[in-house]
């Protein structure tokens, strides 16, 4: 059979019963057990697929992902979430768009703690949207800084996508995570620099208003308090793997214990909370490896039938420069961002274009982290896009789906202009990861 016809079948069975409702993970098992049945020899198919599943699933590489949701479990759940922003609102003062900096603040330091952008959407906009409109705010000013910057935890480490991405491509997952902290922060940067121009050519968008004056004394209390601590966790995260004390694994393990630590001196981890993160995060955590073994599946699937090799060989035959394959790869990411989750994408897409990208002869690890930026902006885009309806669950009553379209937008060009310009300089992802790793 024609590499595009099994294409057609497996993917058009795999998509079908997505859209009958069917959960991702058990759509995955579906085609991939009748699609090793009939395309690699029956029983004895659907058994090497199982075992190369299963050396998979046993790899040390997926324990982050159990690490990274305990960490956000605990954070929300013991309120060192909610210590943040109130410092952070100590710490802006009188600034011009206070709250939407605000925004922006709160979703980097969430995404250093959570990686979980869902959730940073749903603490920011039902704690911040209610006051920024009671403060005169404008739609385009109280809703869009939250639908971006939340999405940052996608690219700030420790960020479980970014662990499965390195999973299903097989990718390294250190170098991975070192890789996307520049193009996070090039995000923030772009968002902050976009409120401010706003808020200067529009003041009536963000109006000024009463702030009591904090003393220096307290702020800076504060964030020995609140923020200081914080680092406490970054760095038994992140730094340890800087410094060589850790491999990636052993970073996300300590990073989970620094943050119960973290709860237990704030006297905030009871047993209760205790119980519901761990349950939570297992639940979670199980979820995704479901999907992350359908994934490798679907990949070897794929593989043995010939179907990647045939799409590699059309791909490279087609009338373009490789860079410009690359981005017509990365802009498919986003399209499809406006109609499906970040994990289908990225569980249908990678095992096609991965090989594409190794055979250009691209940096896969700069590859990844523009496919990260491209689910990013996806997941915010309308019509469909999950942060857009979570946003929706969480803000004030009154607020229309078309009002959010709009606040999005000027985020989303902020995170184009992130593509491009990562895609220009890809000096931005590998530098680092070089001096990192050699």
């Amino acid at each position: 059979m024609d590499w595009w016809l099994t294409l057609s079948l497996i993917l058009g069975a795999l998509l079908v019963l997505m859209m009958l409702g069917l959960p991702v993970a058990f759509a995955f098992l579906a085609v991939n057990l009748v699609g090793a049945y009939a395309f690699l020899g029956g029983t004895s198919g659907i058994e090497q697929l199982v075992i190369n599943t299963t050396d998979a699933l046993t790899s040390f590489t997926l324990v982050p992902i159990a690490m990274f949701m305990i960490m956000g479990e605990v954070m929300f759940r013991s309120g060192i979430a909610n210590d943040l922003m109130d410092t952070l609102d100590k710490w802006f003062g009188k600034l011009k768009g206070r709250l939407a900096f605000m925004a922006v603040g709160g979703g980097v330091l969430f995404s250093t703690l959570t990686g979980n952008s869902m959730g940073a959407i749903a603490l920011l906009g039902s704690s911040l949207v209610p006051e920024m409109e009671r403060r005169g705010y404008k739609k385009p000013m109280s809703l869009g800084p939250i639908i971006g910057s939340a999405g940052l935890a996608i690219m700030i480490p420790p960020s479980a996508l970014a662990v499965v991405l390195g999973v299903v491509a097989e990718l390294s997952i250190g170098r991975l995570l070192i890789a996307i902290i520049l193009p996070g922060l090039l995000m923030a940067v772009l968002y902050a620099l976009y409120i401010w121009g706003r808020c200067t050519l529009q003041p009536d968008l963000a109006p000024t208003f009463e702030v009591q004056p904090t003393p220096l004394r307290v702020k800076v209390e504060a964030g020995i308090r609140n923020i200081l601590p914080i680092g406490f966790i970054v760095f038994a995260v992140v730094g340890v793997i800087f410094l060589g004390l850790a491999t990636p694994t052993e970073a996300a393990a300590s990073g989970a214990v620094a943050t119960i630590l973290l709860a237990l001196a704030k006297r905030r981890l009871t047993v209760e909370n205790f119980r519901v993160s761990m349950f939570e995060s297992a639940n979670i955590s199980v979820m995704v490896l479901l999907i992350v073994a359908g994934a490798v599946a679907f990949s070897q699937l794929l593989a043995f039938t010939g179907t990647t090799f045939g799409m590699m060989d059309a791909v490279l035959s087609l009338p373009l420069n490789d860079h410009m394959i690359v981005l017509a790869m990365v802009l498919t990411v986003v399209l499809l961002g406006m109609f499906m989750g970040p994990l289908p994408i990225m569980l249908i897409t990678l095992p096609i274009f991965v090989p594409v990208v190794e055979q250009l002869g691209f940096d896969t690890i700069w590859f990844a982290v523009l496919f990260l930026l491209a689910i990013e902006t996806g997941s915010t885009s309308p019509p469909l896009g999950a942060a857009l309806f979570v946003m929706k669950a969480v803000a004030p009553q009154g607020t229309t789906m078309g009002s959010i379209y709009k606040a999005a937008i000027p985020f989303l060009v902020c995170d184009f202009v992130a593509i491009a310009i990562i895609f220009a300089f890809p000096q931005i992802v590998t530098v680092p990861v070089s001096w990192m790793f050699g």
